[in-house]
C-alpha cells in the first residue's frame, strides 16, 4: 500500500470499516493517523515513581479505556510498563481536541502533554493540555478487555495476548528478569559469555534429529545446532576456563507440553571442575534467581508448590530403578525385564536393549514423581557418551540429571577429556557410521582438554517451574504452531 493510499474497506466487517471512517474524520480534524516520534518524559512507570503534583510531563501509550462525563472525559493509556489515568475538558484541550478525542477508538496510540494532579479519589492523573494521534488501530482489541480466550489465538496473536492479559505480560517480564539475573550471577563469578556457530557441518553434542539446510557457497549440507557442547569444549582446549553460552538450539522433533523445536539453553563449562562443581553452581544459581526475581524459594502454582530450599536431594539412578521396578531388576534377563516393564505400564519396543528398557522405566514411571529438586546421579554410560566414567564402576558415568517439577531441567557432567575413550564411546554411538564421527572435535581433545565440569540448563523448562506454567508454549513468546493453511 502506498503511503497516502486509503485502505480498502472490508466487506461485512463493520468494526474495521467504522475504524476506517473514524480515521478519515480524525484526518479532517487535523490529526494524521500514523504520526511521528514523540519525546516522552519517561515511561508511565517512571512518571508514576517520580510523581510530583503540578509537574508538566509528556507521556504516550495505547488508549485502553475512556468514559465521557458530559463536559469532561476520563481515560487510561497503557505502555509497556504501566497504566495511567488521563483527564480533560473543553477548556484544557480546546473544542477541536475535545471533539477529536471522542472519535478515538480503544487501541489507538496517542501522545499526551499536560500537568500531573491527584483526583479526589486519590488517583494519580494527567490533566491534558494537548494530545497527538501516533498510530490508528484499525482492528479492535479483544472484546471487553478480558483477553483472548481461544488458546491457539493467544499463541498465534501473542501481541493481543500481551496487551490484554496482564498475567501473560508479567510472566514474560519475569523471563527477561531471570535471564538478566543468570547473566549477572555468572559474570560475578568470572564466567565469560561466548558465541559458537548455530549452523554446523555436523549435528553433535546430543542425540536428536537436526534441521538440515544447504550452504550453497560451500556446496555442503549443514545443520542447525542441536547443542553447542562440542564447540564450547574446543574453547576449553584453547584456554577459556570459565565460559557460558545462552543459545538457541533446534531439534526436528515433536511438539508437546514440554517440547518446542526451537528452545533456549544455557551451557556452562568450568575447567578444573567436575560434576560436584556443577551441582553447587546450579543450586546456587536457581536459588539466586528465585529469590531475586520472585522473592521466594517456594515457586510454581497454587496447585503444586515446589520448594527450592537447599540442600537438594541427591540419589543414584540405579537406586530409583530398584525402588520402582524391584530389587532384582538388574538381575533379570532382557526378556524378563521386557515383561516386567510391560506389567508396570510401559510400552516397550522389542528391539530395545536392557539399558533402553531401564531408561523407559525411569522416564515414564519415575521422573514425573520427582517434584522438589533432585539430582539423579551415576547414569549408564550408554546414555551419556560425552561424560567421564565413574572411577568405581566404568559402566556408569559421573553425571547428574537435575529433576524439578517432574521434568529434567539440567544435566551436569564431569566431562570426558580422554580422547581415546571419547573415540570409543562415539564409535559405539555411531554404530559403525563413520560419517557421524566428529573428527575435528576429537582432534581438539587430542591437544589436551583440562578436566572440567559442564552443564546445560533448559531455560524454557526452568521458566515453567518458576512460574507454574502448564505448557512450554506459555513461556515462549512465539512458540511453533502449525501454519494456518497447513493440511494434515
Amino acid at each position: 500500500m502506498q503511503q497516502n493510499e486509503t485502505p480498502t474497506p472490508e466487506t461485512g466487517n463493520e468494526f474495521y470499516n467504522q475504524r476506517l471512517a473514524n480515521m478519515e474524520r480524525l484526518k479532517e480534524m487535523g490529526y494524521e493517523p500514523f504520526g511521528h516520534a514523540f519525546d516522552r518524559t519517561g515511561r508511565l512507570a517512571n512518571i508514576r515513581e517520580q510523581f510530583e503534583e503540578g509537574r508538566k510531563v509528556r507521556m504516550a501509550g495505547r488508549l485502553v479505556a475512556r468514559r465521557e462525563m458530559g463536559k469532561s472525559i476520563f481515560a487510561h493509556i497503557q505502555d509497556g510498563s504501566d497504566r495511567f489515568q488521563l483527564y480533560m475538558n473543553r477548556d484544557s484541550v480546546g473544542e477541536n481536541g475535545f471533539a477529536a478525542f471522542k472519535v478515538l477508538d480503544i487501541g489507538d496510540q496517542i501522545g499526551c502533554e499536560g500537568e500531573l494532579f491527584i483526583t479526589r479519589t486519590g488517583e494519580q492523573t494527567l490533566k491534558l493540555h494537548q494530545w497527538e494521534l501516533l498510530s490508528k488501530a484499525l482492528r479492535p482489541l479483544p472484546e471487553k478487555w478480558h483477553g483472548l480466550q481461544d488458546v491457539e489465538a493467544r499463541y498465534r496473536q501473542r501481541y493481543l495476548d500481551l496487551i490484554s492479559n496482564t498475567d501473560v505480560r508479567k510472566r514474560f517480564d519475569q523471563r527477561i528478569a531471570v535471564i538478566r539475573e543468570i547473566r549477572r550471577f555468572l559474570f560475578e563469578r568470572d564466567f565469560q559469555e561466548v558465541e559458537t556457530p548455530m549452523i554446523q557441518p555436523m549435528a553433535g553434542g546430543a542425540a536428536a534429529t537436526p534441521f538440515q539446510t544447504r550452504y550453497h557457497a560451500l556446496n555442503a549440507d549443514m545443520y542447525f545446532r542441536i547443542a553447542p557442547e562440542l564447540y564450547l569444549k574446543r574453547l576449553l582446549v584453547g584456554g577459556f576456563d570459565k565460559i557460558f553460552e545462552l543459545n538457541r538450539n533446534f531439534r526436528n522433533e515433536g511438539l508437546s507440553r514440554r517440547h518446542n523445536p526451537e528452545f533456549t539453553m544455557l551451557e556452562i563449562y568450568e575447567a578444573f571442575g567436575d560434576v560436584s562443581t556443577m551441582k553447587k553452581l546450579i543450586q546456587d544459581m536457581i536459588c539466586h534467581v528465585a529469590t531475586t526475581v520472585f522473592g521466594t524459594l517456594r515457586v510454581g502454582s497454587e496447585e503444586r508448590i515446589i520448594d527450592l530450599t537447599p540442600p537438594w536431594r541427591s540419589v543414584d539412578y540405579n537406586d530409583l530403578i530398584i525402588e520402582r521396578a524391584g530389587p532384582d531388576w538388574f538381575d533379570l534377563s532382557i526378556e524378563q525385564a521386557r515383561k516386567r516393564a510391560e506389567t508396570l505400564g510401559c510400552e516397550v519396543d522389542m528391539d530395545w536393549s536392557f539399558t533402553e528398557l531401564t531408561n523407559e522405566v525411569y522416564e515414564k514411571l519415575i521422573e514425573r514423581t520427582l517434584i522438589n529438586p533432585t539430582f539423579v546421579t551415576r547414569l549408564p554410560k550408554e546414555l551419556v557418551p560425552l561424560a567421564k566414567r565413574c572411577s568405581d564402576n566404568p559402566d556408569l558415568v559421573d553425571v547428574f540429571e537435575l529433576e524439578i517439577g517432574g521434568c529434567e531441567i539440567a544435566p551436569g557432567y564431569t566431562e570426558l577429556n580422554d580422547p581415546l575413550d571419547q573415540r570409543l564411546r562415539l564409535e559405539e554411538q555411531a554404530a559403525g557410521d563413520s560419517s557421524k564421527m566428529d573428527e575435528e572435535f576429537l582432534l581438539a581433545l587430542e591437544h589436551g582438554m583440562p578436566p572440567a565440569g559442564g552443564m546445560g540448563v533448559g531455560i524454557d523448562r526452568l521458566m515453567m517451574i518458576l512460574t507454574g506454567a502448564e505448557t512450554i508454549r506459555d513461556v515462549i513468546l512465539f512458540p511453533q504452531l502449525k501454519p494456518r493453511n497447513a493440511t494434515e
